[in-house]
C-alpha cells in the first residue's frame, strides 16, 4: 500500500505545501512573498499574514496538481521550527486541522533535518542518493552547520556558526552595496564577470569545527566605507570585482571547514543543503575538492534549496515509516535543535 504524505512549509516568508507519494514528488507548490522586498528582508509581521492568505490556496493546488484528495493523505508533516514563530503557527494550525478532519497522523518536522533530506526525494531527474554515514554541509539564511548523517533521522551538529550565518553575511554585504533582496543570487549573478581576487577580506576561521562571519561582515562594511570616501562612484564602478571577491572570501571559509570535519570525521561522502547550497562557486569548488581528495559528491537540485515542502514531507514519509507521530499538542518553537 502507497504512503501519501502532505507537507506544509511556512518557516519564514514562503508558504509552499508538496505531496509525496512512497518518497517521490507528486506535486511542491510555493507562495513567495514579495512585500518583503522593499524592506530589504522579512518582516515577521508581514510574513504571518500572507501565510494566512496562501496556506489554503497554496494546499489546494498541491493537491490538485498531485490528482489527490484530501481523503487521499494518509500524514499531514508540518515546519515544527525554526523560523519565525508567528509563521509557523500558521502552518502548524493549518495541518492540525487537515490531521483532526481526516483523521490522519501528524508528523512535526525539523527545518534542517528536511533541508539534509531533500537528497532523498525523489524525481525523473534523480538517480543517485547519498551513501550512510555522509557530511552535510548545510548552509542557508540563517544557519551554517556541519552535520554527520548516519541515518534518515540520525543526525549530529559536529559544527556552528558562533553569529552570522553564511547566508546573511551575502545578504548583509550585498545591502551595504545597494543591491535588490535576497541579495545572495544576485552576488553570485555578478560575481561571475568580476575578479575574485580583486579584493582581500577577512577570513575568520574560528578553532574547530565552528564557522564566524560577523568579522567578514565587519571589515566589508569598513572597506567599502574608506574606498567610498575617496570615490563616491566606487561600488558601482567596482561591484562585480566587490562581489566575486565577497564570494570567494565566504566559499573559502566553508570549503576548509569541510576539508577539516572531512578528514577528522573520515567520512568522503560528502553532500551540500539550504539555499546558499545553490551557490554556483561554492557547488564549483566543492566538486573540485572533491576530485583532489576522492570524495563523493551529492549536490542537491537547486529548487529544493531553498525553503520548500517538498523537504517537509520527505522527513514526513520516513517518520511516518517509523510510526514517529505528534500530538494535537505538538508547539512550534522558533529555536529548534536536532
Amino acid at each position: 500500500m502507497s504512503v501519501l504524505i502532505l507537507g506544509i512549509e511556512s518557516s519564514c516568508d514562503d508558504t509552499s505545501a508538496a505531496v509525496i507519494e512512497d518518497g517521490r514528488l507528486l506535486s511542491n507548490v510555493i507562495g513567495n512573498q514579495q512585500v518583503h522586498r522593499e524592506y530589504g528582508g522579512v518582516v515577521p509581521e508581514l510574513a504571518s499574514r500572507a501565510h494566512q492568505a496562501n496556506i489554503i490556496p497554496v494546499v489546494d493546488k498541491a493537491l490538485r496538481e498531485a490528482s489527490k484528495t484530501p481523503g487521499d493523505i494518509q500524514a499531514v508533516a508540518f515546519t515544527k521550527g525554526p523560523g519565525l514563530l508567528g509563521s509557523l503557527l500558521v502552518g502548524a494550525s493549518f495541518a492540525k486541522g487537515f490531521a483532526l478532519a481526516q483523521k490522519i497522523p501528524l508528523i512535526e518536522v525539523n527545518h534542517l533535518q528536511g533541508h539534509i533530506l531533500s537528497h532523498f526525494i525523489k524525481t525523473d531527474k534523480t538517480d543517485l542518493y547519498p551513501e550512510f554515514p555522509f557530511l552535510c554541509l548545510l548552509v542557508s539564511g540563517g544557519h551554517t552547520q556541519l552535520v554527520v548523517v548516519r541515518n534518515y533521522l540520525d543526525m549530529e551538529i559536529i559544527g556552528k556558526t558562533i553569529d552570522d550565518a553564511a547566508g546573511e553575511a551575502f545578504d548583509k554585504c550585498a545591502k551595504l552595496m545597494g543591491l535588490d533582496y535576497p541579495g545572495g543570487p544576485i552576488v553570485d549573478k555578478l560575481a561571475r564577470d568580476g575578479d575574485p581576487n580583486a579584493f582581500q577580506f577577512a577570513k575568520p576561521l574560528p578553532k574547530g569545527l565552528d564557522f564566524s562571519f560577523s568579522g567578514l561582515k565587519t571589515s566589508f562594511l569598513y572597506f567599502l566605507r574608506d574606498n567610498l570616501r575617496q570615490d563616491e562612484n566606487f561600488v558601482e564602478n567596482r561591484k562585480t570585482d566587490l562581489c566575486a571577491s565577497l564570494q570567494r572570501t565566504i566559499v573559502d571559509i566553508l570549503v576548509q571547514k569541510l576539508i577539516r570535519a572531512s578528514k577528522l570525521m573520515g567520512i568522503k561522502n560528502i553532500a551540500l543543503a539550504g539555499g546558499v547550497a545553490a551557490n554556483s562557486a561554492l557547488r564549483e569548488a566543492v566538486v573540485a575538492v572533491g576530485k583532489t581528495r576522492g570524495w563523493t559528491v551529492f549536490l542537491p537540485e537547486p529548487r529544493f534549496t531553498t525553503d520548500n515542502a517538498a523537504m517537509i514531507a520527505i522527513v514526513g514519509y520516513y517518520k511516518f515509516l517509523e510510526g514517529d507521530f505528534a500530538g494535537m499538542d505538538a508547539v512550534p518553537m522558533a529555536r529548534l535543535p536536532f
